[in-house]
């Protein structure tokens, strides 16, 4: 982790006080212009910002983390935010949540405002749009100023930081698999989340399973939608072909909506349509039939991640950046035939 710049460590850059560095940053006309000339350019080179938190402290830790996901109406995301909680409290830190809603320019605002004292460190899932525009910059920006970053489910490799991800290309092959071996010959696939990489790794882990299986990929059965797109309209008239009996949605608002469309549409379920579902949420669990789920255990995604950033944050030497993979597990309910 880059050190983060302080008006001390100015100071002793330059042998002289605090008050003077402060001064020569705000341009008072009692610092000598090539005194102020060497500060701030010191300053600008070294990324320091004014932390107005840390000040009032006397440059202590706030014992804040800064939490940003992407959408608070997912239970994925409500998942993991309780298991950071629970492990923040449990660390003694305090948390600052906010939610981005899958808007770039409101991580970016978030992430500036908090960075400027506020926090110590950040937990963040990477906006939708943030991922489309491929502009890190904020982060980048954090990063150099010393603030650490923990990024978890939706992630970049362009940025070197501590990472917590879910292996959504072997859990979408699980799925897949499972289907196949429980007597499905036709899987279709519905995505509302293309755009993001966690789509993407669960689509070709799907595609996987297939080929393993010896069974031809049909890119017409494979249902990718934007969320202004209207999914029940698509869905009749991929399920029109009758020779579909295997359903995998790729998050939990498109399974609602298919599986009350599969009803509306008379298919006996699982006998004609089986099911399976990301993420292992509440409403999979008290629909009729429940739905089999792959489960992302966001919760123990959310105390690893809080727990990395914590040790880097305490840590007295600076550590390597690691990426901590969480396997998923396959929850089976009445949406799927059982193993024979």
């Amino acid at each position: 982790m880059i050190p983060k710049i302080t008006l001390k460590k100015i100071a002793a850059e330059f042998n002289v006080s605090i008050a003077t560095v402060s001064k020569a940053l705000n341009d008072s006309h009692d610092i000598s212009a090539k005194t102020k000339e060497k500060i701030k350019k010191f300053a600008v080179q070294h990324h320091y910002k004014p932390n107005k938190v840390a000040l009032s402290l006397l440059n202590k830790k706030t014992k804040t983390l800064g939490v940003i996901i992407p959408n608070i109406m997912n239970s994925f995301f409500t998942e993991v935010f309780v298991g950071i909680e629970e492990k923040a409290s449990e660390l003694g830190y305090s948390l600052i949540s906010c939610i981005s809603n899958e808007s770039y320019d409101k991580e970016v605002n978030t992430v500036d405002l908090l960075k400027s004292g506020t926090i110590d460190g950040f937990i963040i899932s990477i906006a939708e749009e943030t991922q489309i525009n491929k502009n890190f910059t904020h982060l980048f920006d954090a990063i150099n100023e010393g603030v650490p970053i923990v990024l978890f489910d939706r992630v970049t490799d362009e940025i070197e930081c501590d990472k917590v991800i879910v292996n959504d290309f072997e859990g979408a092959r699980h799925a897949t698999d499972h289907l196949i071996k429980t007597g499905c010959k036709k899987i279709a696939v519905v995505s509302i989340i293309d755009n993001l990489s966690v789509g993407k790794l669960r689509v070709e882990g799907y595609k996987k399973a297939l080929t393993d299986h010896d069974i031809p990929i049909d890119e017409k059965i494979i249902v990718r939608l934007s969320k202004k797109e209207d999914l029940e309209t698509v869905m009749k008239i991929v399920l029109a072909n009758k020779t579909i009996d295997g359903l995998l949605c790729l998050e939990e608002s498109s399974a609602m909506l298919s599986l009350d469309l599969i009803k509306k549409m008379n298919y006996s379920i699982p006998d004609e349509m089986s099911m399976i579902c990301f993420t292992n949420g509440k409403l999979p669990q008290h629909v009729t039939p429940t739905i089999t789920t792959i489960s992302q255990h966001g919760k123990f995604i959310g105390e690893t991640a809080t727990k990395m950033l914590v040790e880097r944050l305490e840590s007295k030497i600076e550590l390597d950046f690691s990426t901590k993979i969480i396997k998923t597990s396959l929850i089976q309910r009445a949406s799927t035939m059982p193993l024979i």
